[in-house]
């Protein structure tokens, strides 16, 4: 498969420094629910001087977003090189530990495809792709309250199709969000305690929902930024002390700022003047603080790329109304927020520091997204060619922006909100297949009425904050951006390459199919 873009790696000038094909470590942090707008460099009142470093050291993309505007489907995307409505989640996010595993094993993904490169992969952090356990026996447990799904498997067998079974070497985290019951962590394909009691979260401004489940006794929201912490540092030691100097692959998936909003006892209370939020904001720029702080004393600084990004965009139902009253923006500038199908959904933080290969205080607006790092990452180790047709479907490589490029690197890209609504930004157009907010929790991030009749078209150069619809003005190019679509879902890909399947029709409407035909499944 070959980029848009196509590049040599060897002789890549940047500056002074040149991108080889060579064996860098890689660590990608995840952040849960972060918005464009809430790194202090980006506007956020709360000092995040951990992320403003990673800014000033490296580069920032400006235009980044992700698959998807919920968990579950950007993370399988990250994982995949694919496009989440491919596989059959077709819209929201699993949740219970009865759900079947999303990943195939089978599949050539991006930590399988970096074991087979020479890398040591771990996974520390928030999964929320699912696993497959052994069912509990029926009436196994006499009590009533310990009867919800996620007390109906087994956590005392090992289970599968968990990280490691899909290309990771080691793996230490939990199943889902920090507010989905099971409440315990699993290290590679076990669970390190059983659970014993339920438990579940105070019903309050900073916690929208209870979600009382199956926990271990022991574990505490409160602790998990701190072991995501210590795990991390403790991985890189370990790696640095590697007699065969293998290189890595750290996957790091934060639980924060994702309710419930549980600082540790070292941060609660930093930001009196407005909430927890604010302190967790603070936690969770520690947290990369720790992974950069044991790069350089473990020596591995230079030779170490860390990307910083998030899930999707901040979540509205997170009471903050002192830190709204102070200038709050969390989707800075750009309307919608977590779920929705506008830019305040999707359009997240991105960070790339590379101390000597990527220019320090950099700022890219080059359009990329989070299926992109599988065809980056092979880019930079020379093996773009060796990824498959069946594989990394809709990734494109962003390691021309590293050096500097500012052209696009993708025909256009494709969006999708927590409800199966569909978006498509080519250049400054994006088009929503949807007259309303394609889901979300409404309120005040969705004060600007649409004109839309059945679709709605926004020039993003123009109207970045996508207030003025164009449907009517401009039907040829809503036209082009439908048969764009449509090409996409046919051809299984939006790279260059075989066409291939998707696991089922990714696209039902009824109304939006009548009008443009071409949507439907022929």
């Amino acid at each position: 498969m070959k980029t848009l873009l196509s590049i040599l790696i060897l002789g890549l000038t940047l500056g002074t420094a040149t991108i080889v094909a060579a064996q860098p470590n890689i660590i990608l942090i995840l952040a849960d629910d972060m918005g464009p707008g809430e790194p202090s460099h980006a506007g956020g009142i709360i000092p995040t001087p951990t992320l403003d470093r990673m800014a000033k050291e490296g580069m920032r993309f400006t235009d980044a977003h992700t698959t998807s505007a919920v968990c579950t489907p950007t993370r399988y995307g990250i994982l995949t090189g694919r496009y989440n409505w491919r596989s059959r989640l077709k819209r929201g996010v699993l949740f219970n530990a009865t759900d079947k595993a999303l990943m195939d094993p089978k599949r050539l993904n991006l930590p399988n495809f970096l074991q087979k490169a020479g890398y040591h992969t771990a996974c520390i952090g928030k999964w929320h792709l699912g696993a497959d356990f052994e069912r509990a026996p029926k009436n196994a447990n006499p009590d009533k309250s310990k009867r919800g799904p996620s007390w109906q498997v087994d956590y005392s067998k090992p289970f599968k199709n968990g990280p490691v079974d899909v290309g990771f070497d080691e793996a230490f985290f939990i199943l889902s969000s920090l507010d989905m019951a099971p409440y315990l962590y699993l290290r590679n394909n076990q669970a390190i305690s059983l659970p014993t009691v339920n438990k579940g979260f105070p019903h309050n401004e900073y916690n929208k929902y209870q979600r009382i489940g199956a926990a271990a006794a022991d574990f505490e929201a409160s602790d998990c930024l701190a072991d995501w912490a210590s795990e991390s540092r403790d991985f890189i030691k370990r790696r640095a002390e590697d007699k065969k100097k293998k290189p890595f692959f750290l996957y790091l998936p934060l639980t924060s700022p994702h309710t419930p909003i549980t600082p540790g006892e070292k941060f609660k209370g930093k930001y009196p003047q407005y909430s927890w939020y604010a302190d967790f904001m603070a936690e969770t720029d520690w947290v990369v603080d720790q992974v950069l702080e044991q790069l350089e004393e473990s020596g591995l600084d230079d030779n170490t790329m860390v990307i910083f990004t998030s899930d999707n965009g901040f979540a509205p139902y997170v009471k903050i109304p002192k830190m709204i009253d102070a200038g709050y923006r969390p989707s800075g500038s750009f309307r919608g927020a977590k779920a929705t199908i506008y830019e305040g959904g999707h359009r997240v933080p991105f960070l790339v520091r590379w101390p000597g290969k990527v220019k320090a205080g950099s700022v890219n607006p080059t359009t990329i997204c989070t299926t992109d790092f599988f065809a980056t990452f092979a880019d930079l180790l020379g093996k773009e060619d060796e990824i498959p047709d069946h594989a990394a479907e809709d990734s494109f490589s962003f390691l021309p922006c590293l050096k500097g490029a500012k052209e696009p690197i993708r025909p256009f890209t494709i969006h999708h909100s927590i409800s199966g609504v569909f978006a498509i930004r080519k250049g400054d157009w994006k088009l929503i297949l949807n007259k309303g907010t394609g889901g979300g929790w409404g309120g005040s991030w969705e004060t600007t009425k649409t004109t839309a009749k059945l679709v709605q078209l926004y020039n993003m150069k123009d109207d970045p904050g996508e207030t003025k619809n164009l449907e009517l003005e401009h039907p040829e190019v809503v036209k082009e951006l439908v048969d764009d679509l449509a090409k996409a879902f046919r051809d299984g890909r939006t790279t260059p390459g075989e066409k291939q399947s998707n696991e089922g029709w990714p696209y039902r409407d009824g109304p939006i199919q009548a009008k443009f035909p071409q949507l439907k499944e022929k």
